[in-house]
């Protein structure tokens, strides 16, 4: 059982890192009760391309979105990675999802991923309207390179010259890269992220410029962090030193460090993720005075530092 479980989550891991593009043309298997608009351009490349989803059930006010970004250590990956642990549990909830396509490596080196995500945003505000979404209730996700471009949408001002700026409820970054200068020397270098910024004059300030740390300030939205504590892809302390440095800042952010966990979760583990990241969305919308979502309200309190994966359930429920 143990070796089906690791395989398992090594399959995950292996899938959101190395799985090649997907053809835009491919639109994702999704239940009955499910609405898409598949293969909608944001911008001219044949990459920006992303697919809206809704739930069918009819609505009486705007619902709250979700802005989403696959991993693939910005070298390749696919969007339809993010259906079953990403998009579906957001439309359970009545979300609308944007779910994201950008340039990869082979299409274009950094940063035009980030410049991608940051257009897709802007994308997804200015066509709100159609798709009867609250622009106040907006949030933003990703896993690995897709957590990174997560936070730089929920984190990069537009003084930063990457693209445009939006405001967001909240970013959910799951396993992402926060420093992306630590995967380019050094112990942490990573082969992938080198593909991505190659070698060549202001290497250094350009991975400076596309590193979420830089654009620490008072001023951003919640920001709630996933982890695995045996993340052998990125390393675990890139969310512990975001962490850390939002909250010194005076940022809400909060940390989720999974006991025994690589680069990718468990079905089992990632039942237990849902509830927290629902109720922490719940918690913020809450103190700004609207709901967030749909479903049933679930107890949550911070986690810091790492709280065992088995035990999650029962500190988090109500006493």
């Amino acid at each position: 059982m143990a070796k089906r479980t690791l395989g398992a989550v090594l399959a995950v891991a292996v899938h959101l890192c190395l799985a090649p593009p997907a053809r835009p043309d491919e639109p994702p298997a999704l239940p009955e009760w499910v609405e898409l608009e598949a293969n909608v351009p944001y911008d001219r490349f044949d990459a920006t391309v992303l697919d809206v989803m809704w739930p069918k059930s009819e609505v009486k006010a705007p619902r709250p979105g979700v802005i989403m970004f696959h991993g693939g250590g910005w070298i390749g990956g696919s969007r339809t990675t993010m259906i079953d642990t990403f998009a579906l549990p957001y439309l359970k909830q009545g979300f609308v999802v944007c779910n994201v396509g950008y340039r990869v490596a082979a299409q274009a080196t950094a940063p035009a991923a980030v410049a991608d995500a940051l257009r897709a945003a802007r994308w997804f505000f200015d066509h709100a309207g159609k798709y009867d979404v609250d622009t106040s209730r907006v949030v933003v996700t990703g896993a690995s390179a897709g957590g990174h471009l997560a936070l730089m949408v929920g984190m990069t001002p537009a003084s930063a010259g990457l693209g445009p700026a939006v405001k967001m409820a909240a970013v959910v970054n799951v396993f992402g890269i926060t420093d992306v200068a630590d995967l380019l020397a050094g112990e942490h270098q990573r082969s992938w992220a080198m593909r991505w910024i190659p070698p060549q004059e202001g290497r250094a300030d350009l991975a400076r410029r596309l590193s979420p740390l830089t654009y620490v300030r008072p001023d951003l939205p919640p920001i709630l962090t996933l982890h695995g504590d045996m993340d052998a892809t990125v390393p675990t302390e890139q969310a512990s030193r975001l962490t850390r440095a939002l909250r010194a800042e005076g940022v809400d952010a909060e940390l989720i460090v999974v006991p025994g966990a690589g680069h990718g979760f468990s079905r089992g583990q990632w039942s237990l993720l849902h509830e927290q990241i629902f109720a922490f969305l719940r918690r913020h919308a809450r103190r700004g005075g609207c709901q967030m979502g749909s479903g049933r309200t679930m107890w949550s309190i911070p986690l810091e530092q790492a709280v065992p994966i088995a035990l999650m359930r029962s500190a988090c429920e109500p006493r």
